[in-house]
């Protein structure tokens, strides 16, 4: 096989939440490996913005990303018909990265920390203390099912069964255009929505979610004509590429000493733009629990950490389904700019409990005033 007979951790999945856990396992001291099916670096259709707290999390681990490789975001702007909001981040930047360079990047770091990292190697059996890598038996202590929201882990270690809601579908495209944002765009409509982001400094990523599994980029851009004005006569640069985003809900994530992490343990709606922020707060939840050789720990984390994002899903896909709803937001926002900018603190972390309540009081009565 290659490897010892014996690790601390074995990671099942080497996609970005895989590696960040094992990133952080391995700087508490523990030794670590991880095993995935795939070739460095695979792809996944997403939408290629990392959160400030995402960015937050990687430095916590020693991880920064190049320059070269990514482009800073500095906020979030709303387009409805003919109102635009904006809103700028509190405090540090989020990070537009091609997926492929995240995973790269994350990868080189994980080796460089000491993980051993076995690529294009299936995880052919897992028991509770041991699995069967590459024709041969490797014992471990603790194992993350990191292994995505089909994850053999937690099918075979029975954990919680998958509450599945609200399936909608994405496909993204790269375009070489210079961005003309330093913040991520939605574009709204019914049933719709189109995200735009900065991703090099003649690439934008945009992608287009809707409960429609049929519906393709270029179907929707005429839904949204001054994005496709803008974009007429761009070259693509990447092929389309496809996706199902969901809310996922397990009572459970823990059994005994496996752990499951990113969408193994659950997911919210891609709406949010949440997905890699939460799998990176897990990671190093996870590893503190590991540490305190108590997994109940990352149980109550991982919990808490879904909740907000959770909630902001709640909210937005309102927004998807009904129009009179999301143009009584888009006003309040309008009217209120600090409004907007308040619930972007909420979103990504930045707010007070006292202001968050505030936020949520003030929306609820703007939009029952109509």
């Amino acid at each position: 096989m290659g490897i010892a007979n014996s690790t601390d951790v074995l990671v099942v999945g080497g996609g970005p939440a895989g590696l960040v856990a094992a990133i952080a396992a391995r700087r508490k001291g523990f030794h670590v490996v991880v095993a995935d099916g795939a070739r460095l670096p695979f792809d996944k259709a997403c939408g290629e913005g990392l959160m400030p707290a995402s960015v937050a999390s990687l430095r916590r681990l020693g991880v920064e990303l190049p320059e070269a490789d990514s482009m800073p975001i500095h906020g979030l702007r709303f387009l409805n018909n003919n109102v635009t909001i904006d809103a700028s981040f509190r405090g540090s930047a989020g990070v537009g990265v091609r997926r492929t360079k995240l995973h790269t990047i994350l990868a080189a770091h994980a080796e460089a920390a000491g993980v051993k990292l076995l690529w294009e190697t299936p995880v052919n059996q897992v028991a509770a203390t041991w699995a069967n890598i590459d024709g041969g038996q490797l014992h471990f202590r603790y194992l993350i099912g990191a292994d995505g929201n089909a994850s053999t882990v937690r099918r075979t270690c029975v954990l919680s069964k998958v509450t599945v809601s609200g399936t909608r579908y994405g496909f993204r495209q790269h375009y070489e255009i210079a961005p003309w944002a330093d913040r991520v765009e939605v574009h709204w409509t019914t049933g719709c929505q189109i995200y735009v982001t900065p991703v090099g400094t003649e690439t934008v990523g945009v992608a287009v979610l809707s409960r429609d599994s049929k519906m393709r980029l270029q179907q929707a851009l005429p839904l949204f004509p001054l994005l496709a004005r803008r974009l007429a006569g761009v070259r693509t640069i990447t092929a389309e590429q496809g996706a199902v985003s969901a809310s996922r809900h397990l009572d459970h994530v823990v059994l005994g000493r496996t752990a499951l992490i990113g969408d193994a343990s659950g997911s919210v709606d891609a709406i949010t733009g949440d997905g890699l922020s939460i799998a990176f707060a897990h990671a190093e939840a996870l590893a503190e629990a590991i540490e305190a050789d108590d997994l109940a720990l990352y149980e109550k984390a991982h919990r808490r950490i879904r909740r907000g994002p959770a909630m902001m899903a709640g909210l937005l896909l309102t927004m998807d389904r009904h129009e009179l709803i999301r143009r009584r937001v888009f006003s309040a926002f309008s009217a209120q700019p600090s409004l907007f900018t308040n619930m972007l603190a909420m979103h990504t972390g930045a707010a007070s409990p006292q202001l968050a309540a505030l936020t949520i009081l003030s929306l609820g009565w703007n939009l029952l005033a109509g």
